[in-house]
């Protein structure tokens, strides 16, 4: 169990090493608080024993030193080296309002990092220093009114001439996307620094990043071949087809990469991976993955249908794994899992029938592993409602989840009766939609269920429906907004 003092050191993002410290705990928390330390080594606790906290001022962050509650159940990640106690620092809080995951805390030190050392005083400057007024912004179309702190825009699709110095009225837009051609992009992101995240759909043939100050990048379509990616880079997604080859520092040691395992095996260029996010449907091998012999952390995601993991019972290949997720896991065996002897020192599962839960926890009972089990569920539970997106609530509260997962259902079949070009139809479809929403609304007003995660799986859920039904997404929102009242 950590303790106030408990001190460890951390690999980051990007290399190198950074530190934080237990400085207190109450109510199922524990405050977990940045140090601020980078070495290219690992530090020793002599030297940690003076370091105060990292002062987290990136951005519109206030200058408050970095600090963040961590549930006290969740174990912390295997490759923190935990190094003994020092009194904690003066100004460490020993509480914050900031909840989060272990996993957070080095990114933090990273993106702080990044804000000190790459983007430009006067990029700085203008962030800060922006107007909470409107200002006109004329990309090449009709010119746009918008708020000078806007932080995302899209460019038109239909913009064959981008003029890209209109970004200058934009000092806080951090985040950039785009669909098709180049159109002066690549250029236009070197020159703007504070632009760190870029969602591309439908990208040319070949891009080249290198120079820009991506921290995240989103690439979505078919027909990309070449990728050079910047050595800041740290999260990269891949939601269509993988190009066939990327230029990254020590071969993608640094990113962490999440893709389809549809696609082909993970591109050439990536092979120095350490982090590996998979979206799966059906049975999934780990043979394609064979050639990531650094791989340290994999976490796999099942859509429909919910298939197995296979060639995964010893690692042989993956001789550095040590931390296994695995996400809605209800087609796995659990005597298909990597046997305890392998590297692997942290199994978590949110998801996995009853029946495989129980087996999971006796394979590593009294291991080196530590194994852990969210919402196991039973076959008849499956049976009724695997399909549904709600069918997580349960977890929360099993009055309430199942009310939700009715609710759903019966919205659904009510769709499905609906007539086909019926003038009728439009009426009853807004009808079945505010019926959902309200009685989410009931749910929520007994309960207390529908937090942010619980609001957003709704969402999603009432805009599959309305999609269904051919209702513009414009209406949808603006319907979801009027009816909700979580």
């Amino acid at each position: 169990m950590l303790r106030a003092g408990d001190v460890a050191a951390m690999p980051l993002p990007l290399g190198g090493y950074g530190a934080c410290q237990v400085s207190g705990a109450s109510k199922g928390f524990v405050t977990v608080c940045t140090l601020d330390w980078y070495s290219d080594v690992l530090p020793t606790l002599d030297e940690l024993a003076l370091a105060a906290p990292m002062i987290l001022d990136h951005h519109s962050r206030s200058g408050e030193p970095d600090a963040l509650m961590v549930d006290s159940a969740a174990p912390p990640p295997p490759d923190l080296v935990w190094l003994g106690q020092v009194p904690v620092h003066a100004d460490a809080p020993s509480e914050t309002n900031a909840i989060g995951i272990w996993e957070n805390i080095p990114r933090s030190v990273a993106y702080q990092r990044r804000w000190n050392l790459h983007v430009p005083s006067a990029a700085k400057a203008a962030y800060r220093n922006a107007t909470h007024g409107l200002v006109t912004v004329d990309l090449g179309d009709v010119p746009q009114t918008m708020y000078a702190t806007t932080s995302d825009l899209t460019i038109p699709a239909h913009l064959a001439d981008v003029r890209w110095p209109a970004l200058d009225a934009l000092p806080q837009l951090t985040t950039l996307k785009i669909s098709g051609p180049d159109r002066g992009l690549t250029n236009a992101l070197t020159t703007h620094p504070i632009i760190q995240n870029l969602v591309w759909d439908d990208p040319p043939h070949t891009i080249d990043l290198s120079r820009t100050h991506l921290t995240t990048l989103k690439l979505s379509g078919t027909g990309l071949q070449r990728l050079r990616l910047p050595r800041g880079l740290i999260d990269l997604y891949l939601t269509g087809e993988p190009p066939e080859a990327v230029e990254a520092a020590e071969e993608g040691r640094w990113i962490h990469l999440s893709m389809a395992s549809s696609a082909r095996a993970v591109p050439h260029g990536l092979h120095g991976l350490r982090r590996l996010n998979l979206q799966a449907s059906g049975d999934l091998s780990l043979i394609a993955f064979e050639a990531l012999t650094d791989l340290e952390c994999l976490h796999i995601c099942w859509n429909r249908p919910h298939g197995g993991l296979l060639d995964a019972s010893d690692l042989s290949g993956f001789s550095r794994l040590h931390t296994l997720r695995l996400t809605d896991a209800y087609g796995v065996d659990a005597s298909s899992l990597p046997h305890p002897a392998t590297s692997m020192r942290l199994l978590e599962v949110n998801g996995i029938r009853r029946s495989q839960s129980e087996v999971l926890m006796a394979r590593y009972r009294s291991t080196p592993v530590q194994a852990t089990v969210w919402g196991a569920k039973s076959d008849v539970w499956l049976a009724a409602n695997i399909d549904n997106p709600l069918r997580d609530w349960v977890d929360d509260d099993e009055r309430a989840g199942a009310a939700a997962c009715k609710a759903y259902t019966s919205a659904l079949r009510a769709i499905d009766r609906l007539p086909v070009d019926n003038p009728a139809t439009a009426i009853a479809a807004q009808q079945i939609l505010q019926n959902l929403v309200e009685k989410l609304n009931t749910i929520d007003e007994r309960f207390e269920i529908i937090d942010t995660l619980r609001r957003e799986e709704a969402a999603d859920a009432f805009f599959a429906l309305a999609q269904r039904l051919g209702v513009a997404d414009s209406k949808a929102a603006d319907w979801f907004d009027e009816w909700r009242d979580f």
